[in-house]
């Protein structure tokens, strides 16, 4: 009989702790829902590690930006010396893009239809207007609305936003998200308070 409780005690726990590192346990008023242990590019929190191409950037902020309902995320990221948003866009497919704060192209009035940057013709594939909700950092995106221009070059990416006036230019390389490795941090900003 004591080996039956010993057995039932030791599956109880290995079902407990896969549930945990799922990010659920069964709903009631003793077992709430806990944060999932393992990282993804969809719940990246203030803190964690993404580790690409020999870099570890740390997630200083976040952006959820709403245009009617299609929904994609942009994290801050940053290393001692560079910073770069790590943006997040499942349509009919994930896309995922590094991109890091462009002042070499000058835009002023309504972005065309193509520009071209470092020999690439970059052509527009989407704009609209999208509201925003922000953790942590976001450096200058912090109006509650912007204009959102994204261009396309092959396998490169530009990404023309607007916020109260202010234009805010990103370039960089669409990334198979395979390559990225996430590390859970402990949720405190590493580069700022």
């Amino acid at each position: 009989m004591v080996w039956l409780v010993a057995i039932a005690a030791v599956i109880g726990a290995i079902v407990l702790l896969v549930l945990q590192q799922k990010g659920v346990l069964p709903q009631g008023k003793t077992s709430p829902q806990l944060p999932a242990l393992e990282r993804n590019i969809f719940n990246l929190e203030i803190g964690d590690i993404v580790q690409y191409l020999d870099t570890d950037w740390v997630v200083e902020g976040k952006l959820t930006y709403d245009d009617n309902g299609y929904i994609w995320l942009e994290y801050l990221l940053q290393t001692d010396d560079r910073l770069a948003w790590l943006s997040v866009d499942e349509d009919d497919r994930v896309e995922v893009a590094l991109l890091e704060p462009n002042n070499q192209i000058d835009i002023s009035g309504t972005p065309p239809k193509q520009l071209t940057y470092a020999d690439e013709i970059y052509s527009l594939v989407g704009s609209g207007k999208a509201t925003m909700t922000r953790t942590g950092t976001t450096l200058n995106r912090t109006a509650s609305k912007c204009t959102y221009y994204d261009y396309r070059a092959n396998n490169k990416v530009l990404s023309i936003e607007v916020w109260d006036e202010d234009v805010e230019v990103t370039t960089g390389e669409k990334i198979n998200p395979r390559m990225l490795t996430l590390l859970p941090g402990d949720g405190q900003r590493v580069y700022g308070s």
